[in-house]
């Protein structure tokens, strides 16, 4: 059975001015009903001004947003925020401070009768788990607590779909990661479909079931947390998304040649760029690589941290720089013959000291990504 959409943009585009670079630029994407979509990017990449078009603060100069099979903007129309049945939720909450909790999520009800108000209102503050609280002012409320109330008043009109500005970057990171497991269940066994803004990476994989990845107004990736993560369709989405390493290589016939070692390209009958990869001193003789320009000589191979396995040995092709204790691993910075820095991840079961040289290993998949 297909899924609904509960969103769609096609095309859009703003500028604030006839001149201006655009703010967003063509962006276009579909988000199923239920799901989640992590919008991840750097500041200043569009990310708020997309969130503020779809409640329909902001009117493009181009393209169609559809809601719950709905056209609420394009050339001939504009729907405006109030009745787009969208819910929003701030970085900075946005509560009233003269009103108690209670009255905050019950903002949004004043035409409900008061009994349907006050029910609605009773089951939210379970859901969020304030009961009892219902009389504070916001000012007695912790951030998180705060939160949760912000989150119950956006979803007491029950909106079709839910847009969430960074929510969680005002709160410490204990809370933060506590809060996001419950907003994440709040929305899923609701069945609400969100959109979840954040410049945070692990945050963006952790709570989206889509992810799309933006820069310059523009949308580079829209996938699943794992495509984005694994297979990364351009360098800004790899560097962006992913810890990972970029080391030169070059093409001698069948190998890509590095300082770590060569590796052999054995070419597949196959049409979306997927190569098997295999390395004369790697790990793992079969490891996959993902390239789209098999005609160039030049480029980098992207080698994520958790990939790469280190061998002591006495004349290893690196050196330990620097370790670092992250709980359940460790972090090495290692220094190659030509000066380069590369980082490792391994379990903390594995503890190599500094100054100790290593041989490296491979194992994949790995990217290939060309000079341009």
């Amino acid at each position: 059975m297909t899924t609904s959409a509960i969103l769609r943009l096609e095309n859009i585009t703003l500028k604030f001015s006839p001149k201006a670079v655009p703010v967003i630029a063509g962006v276009t994407l579909t988000l199923a009903s239920g799901e989640v979509l992590g919008l991840l990017g750097p500041s200043g990449c569009g990310k708020t001004t997309l969130l503020r078009i779809i409640a329909g603060f902001e009117s493009p100069q181009t393209g169609t947003v559809e809601i719950a099979g709905r056209v609420v903007a394009n050339k001939s129309t504009w729907i405006p925020p109030e009745q787009r049945h969208v819910g929003m939720l701030f970085q900075d909450y946005a509560l009233f401070p003269h009103l108690s909790v209670r009255e905050n999520i019950a903002f949004g009800l004043q035409s409900t009768k008061m009994s349907d108000r006050q029910q609605r209102v009773a089951e939210l503050l379970d859901l969020v788990r304030l009961s009892g609280l219902e009389k504070r002012y916001p000012h007695e409320l912790s951030g998180g607590q705060q939160q949760r109330v912000a989150l119950a008043r956006a979803l007491a009109p029950q909106p079709k779909l839910l847009l969430l500005d960074e929510p969680l970057s005002n709160l410490d990171a204990q809370v933060r990661l506590s809060l996001r497991e419950e907003v994440l269940e709040i929305l899923k066994t609701q069945q609400i479909s969100a959109i979840f803004v954040t410049h945070d990476q692990q945050e963006a994989l952790a709570i989206a079931d889509q992810v799309a990845v933006m820069q310059q107004g523009k949308l580079e990736q829209l996938g699943t947390p794992e495509a984005i993560y694994h297979q990364p369709a351009s360098r800004f989405v790899a560097e962006f998304v992913t810890q990972a390493n970029f080391l030169p290589a070059r093409r001698r016939g069948n190998l890509w040649e590095t300082e770590i070692g060569c590796f052999a390209i054995k070419e597949q009958n196959s049409n979306n760029g997927i190569h098997s990869l295999s390395s004369q001193n790697g790990y793992n003789s079969k490891v996959s690589v993902y390239s789209l320009h098999t005609d160039t000589d030049n480029g980098d191979v992207m080698i994520p941290e958790e990939d790469i396995i280190l061998q002591p040995v006495k004349d290893g092709a690196a050196m330990i720089k620097t370790r670092r204790f992250l709980g359940s691993e460790y972090r090495y910075c290692l220094r190659t013959a030509s000066g380069k820095k590369l980082y490792a991840r391994t379990p903390s079961t594995i503890s190599l000291s500094v100054g100790t040289r290593v041989k490296l290993s491979v194992i994949g998949p790995l990217r290939f990504f060309p000079y341009t």
